[in-house]
C-alpha cells in the first residue's frame, strides 16, 4: 500500500529552507523520507518525564518526539465527502450505512491525543475531531459475541484491533486534525484514530467498521507486523 516518495520540486526546496531557518537552538532535525520535522529536545525530555494515568511513560520506548504528523504514504481513497459512505456491520443488531453528513449529526468530540508511529516517531497532543467508535457501536447494537474490530478502508486495506481498544473513550472516527478537515494524505474524509496502539492500526480513508468474533489479520499484519501493536511493549513485528 505504500507509495515511493516524490522527488522534491522547487517549492518544496524553498519551504524546506524556510523550515530550517525557523529551527531554533535546542531542536534536532529529523529527515523522514524527505520530510523534515523538528524534534524539540526540551519537549522530548519533558514528555519523557511524564506518566499516563495507567502509570506508563507518556513517550513509549524507542520513540522520538516530532512536531508534525507524517503522512506515511498509502493508496488514497476518494476524498469526496458527498460520495463517502461508512458501514458499521458484522456482529451488530442494526447495521449502519452513514454518509458524511449523517456522521456530522452524531455527537462530536475533540480530543488531544498522542500519536505513536511504528517507525519511531511520536507527535504529542494531536487534536482530533470526530465521533467516538463507542457511540457508533451503541447505535448499531454491537453483540456480546464481538471480540475484534476490523477497520476497512480504500482498495481493500484492513487493520485488526481488539475491541477494548476500539471502544476506548479516546478512539474515534475522525474528520478533522488540529481543527481543520483532514488532508487527503492523512485519510480524508475519514480515518480511524486508536491512540493506544501503533498508528498503522488507525486506518486512513476509512469505509467500514466490522465487528467480528474472531481475529482477522490485516494488511500489515499479514506482512509481518505484530497482531496487536502495543507501543509500550514495542510490539512492532510478529
Amino acid at each position: 500500500m505504500s507509495e515511493p516518495e516524490p522527488k522534491p520540486d522547487l517549492s518544496q526546496t524553498l519551504a524546506r529552507r524556510r523550515f530550517l531557518q525557523r529551527a531554533g537552538a535546542g531542536a534536532t532535525l529529523l529527515a523522514l523520507g524527505g520530510v523534515y520535522a523538528i524534534a524539540d529536545d526540551g519537549l522530548f525530555a519533558a514528555a519523557k518525564a511524564q506518566t499516563r494515568e495507567d502509570g506508563r511513560p507518556r513517550v513509549p520506548p524507542g520513540q522520538r518526539v516530532i512536531t508534525a504528523l507524517r503522512p506515511m504514504g498509502g493508496q488514497p481513497g476518494d476524498p469526496s465527502k458527498s460520495k463517502h459512505r461508512l458501514r458499521i456491520h458484522g456482529e451488530v443488531d442494526t447495521p449502519l450505512d452513514l454518509g458524511f453528513r449523517d456522521l456530522l449529526k452524531i455527537a462530536q468530540v475533540t480530543r488531544a491525543e498522542d500519536v505513536h508511529c511504528v517507525t519511531g516517531w511520536t507527535v504529542l497532543g494531536a487534536k482530533w475531531t470526530g465521533v467516538q467508535i463507542e457511540t457508533l457501536a451503541k447505535r448499531a447494537g454491537v453483540r456480546e459475541s464481538a471480540r475484534y474490530v476490523i477497520f476497512e478502508a480504500a482498495h481493500g486495506y484492513t487493520a485488526n484491533v481488539p475491541i477494548e481498544h476500539a471502544l476506548a473513550a479516546n478512539a474515534m472516527v475522525a474528520h478533522k486534525l488540529d481543527e481543520v478537515p483532514l488532508a487527503n494524505e492523512h485519510g480524508a474524509p475519514l480515518r480511524a484514530v486508536v491512540p493506544s496502539l501503533y498508528f498503522w492500526k488507525s486506518a486512513k480513508w476509512l469505509t467500514g467498521i466490522r465487528f467480528v468474533r474472531r481475529d482477522e489479520s490485516g494488511y500489515w499484519e499479514r506482512r509481518g507486523y505484530h497482531d496487536r501493536g502495543d507501543p509500550w511493549l514495542e510490539e512492532r513485528f510478529g
